[in-house]
């Protein structure tokens, strides 16, 4: 028997639930949240597999779980890593803060040793980012520069780490070091439709992922567009930000002797994307999900998505379950 414990149920977790009790191979889905009443409402709307479990912070992880799937506001996500990695499951998390994954990042050496997987970013971006310029990168001999950016959050903790992702010092990855940007320029970035142009600011998040998973790239760059306020929408775009969200992907690498690049998005309600994402990764870390078997890359420690998923699976279940990425001219990739 194969059992999730899925911690969290905001706008992601909630999806990521749904989309857990749905995936063949998990036997039993056990939910903690901050409110033991809500936890309870949902394992009885989602039915048989799924049960509620009071988890205090300091509690151990329940007997028999097999991996961990976190929907938590950042600042959690650390430690409740940490217990994961003490009970010998592997862990996944959404994760919008580039400081948060930076701690995960630290327990790779012990992740390592102790033979688990720890995925922070199973998200937008970073997440489903990052399978796409895994995928990008296959099509190419070397990969050179990455460019990420993301439009849309999903819920208030999301925003909350977005605002402050804007706020935050920007590091570039740039030949081979971190490079501050002291006088970061906003760009028009364009997303799929209906979300169109918008303007991104760099930010640091999701960039270490990156990095580590294409140690070749010259350069890694992240993007994220702030959130329209409701006086500064229009009728074209009302509402957009409420709930939706996209990610376009731009991998400069080489073909032979051409330099070529490749562009694929995504669009699609944040929280349903982030909370599929996290869903498949958790699957495919409790061994639940044959068709996401891990590259021919790290068996055990942190990383981000690009490293442990096959892409082409990866996105042909995303397809199935209703998440559909494009290359940027408009072809499907899954």
């Amino acid at each position: 028997m194969t059992t999730v414990l899925l911690e969290g149920l905001g706008a992601v977790g909630i999806r990521a639930a749904r989309q857990l009790v749905d995936t063949p191979g998990i036997d039993s889905l056990l939910i903690s949240a901050r409110s033991a009443p809500r936890a309870a409402e949902v394992a009885a709307s989602l039915g048989v597999g799924a049960t509620a479990v009071e988890l205090g912070p300091d509690d151990p992880l329940p007997a028999g779980v097999d991996a961990v799937a976190a929907a938590l506001p950042t600042a959690l996500v650390p430690s409740r890593a940490v217990r994961a990695l003490a009970a010998g499951v592997p862990f996944a998390a959404t994760v919008d803060d580039a400081g948060t994954i930076d701690a995960v990042l630290e327990l790779d050496e012990r992740a390592h040793n102790a033979g688990l997987l720890v995925a922070p970013g199973c998200g937008l971006a970073p997440g489903l980012a990052d399978v796409l310029a895994r995928h990008a990168a296959d099509a190419l001999d070397a990969v050179d520069e990455i460019h990420v950016a993301r439009a849309g959050t999903a819920g208030p903790a999301s925003t909350a780490a977005l605002r402050r992702a804007l706020r935050d010092p920007v590091l570039e990855w740039c030949d081979g070091d971190w490079r501050e940007e002291r006088h970061p320029n906003r760009e028009l970035v364009w997303f799929p439709d209906p979300i169109g142009a918008r303007e991104c600011a760099p930010v640091t998040v999701g960039a270490a992922l990156l990095a580590r998973a294409f140690p070749s790239a010259h350069r890694v760059t992240m993007r994220l567009a702030e959130p329209l306020g409701r006086r500064l929408t229009w009728l074209g775009r009302r509402g957009l930000d409420e709930g939706w969200g996209s990610t376009r992907v731009e991998v400069w690498g080489w073909r032979s002797r051409t330099r070529e690049s490749m562009v694929y998005g995504v669009i699609d309600r944040t929280a349903i994307a982030a909370g599929t994402v996290l869903a498949l990764t958790t699957a495919r870390l409790a061994g639940a999900a044959s068709t996401l078997a891990a590259r021919s890359g790290p068996a055990a420690g942190v990383h981000g998505l690009a490293a442990l998923v096959e892409p082409v699976p990866f996105l042909t279940d995303l397809a199935r379950r209703g998440v559909k990425a494009a290359a940027f001219e408009g072809v499907a990739v899954a």
